[in-house]
């Protein structure tokens, strides 16, 4: 196996998500119950996009819920381990979009839009917790 000091990549990515939520938000973290949503948003994008049916999606929440809870740091590198493979079955740099896709996001107008697009989920009863609206002001 090669040796790379991934531990330290990851952590300086973090640190620039962290600077960046800090500017987005407010706060440098936010509510974990919110974030896991967002994160279950984005990869059913992700699936949408690689075309798994939505039935199979569907099935799927059903089959996780249906088994016991799983411990976070665990998952965390599940979840990093199946991105890359899919990713390398994809073609798809992973590190090089996750920094396009910060640097992307980046912007006075962006920022502006995604605390926007934040609140107008919490209109619709999709957004944050209780707890998210006080971390979020």
């Amino acid at each position: 196996m090669v040796s790379v000091n991934l531990p330290a990549m990851v952590d300086g990515y973090q640190r620039l998500v962290r600077t960046w939520t800090e500017k987005c938000f407010g706060t440098p973290t936010l509510e974990p119950i919110e974030r896991g949503r967002r994160l279950l948003e984005e990869a059913i994008e992700l699936a949408q996009s690689v075309n798994v049916p939505a039935e199979q999606a569907r099935q799927l929440v059903d089959y996780v819920y249906g088994r016991p809870v799983g411990e976070p740091s665990q998952e965390v590198g599940g979840v990093m381990i199946t991105l890359a493979i899919l990713c390398n079955g994809l073609g798809i740099n992973f590190g090089e979009e996750a920094l396009r896709e910060l640097t992307r996001i980046d912007t006075p107008e962006l920022i502006r839009k995604i605390r926007d697009k934040q609140v107008s989920k919490n209109l619709h009863g999709i957004g944050g917790t209780p707890e998210a609206a006080k971390l979020n002001g």
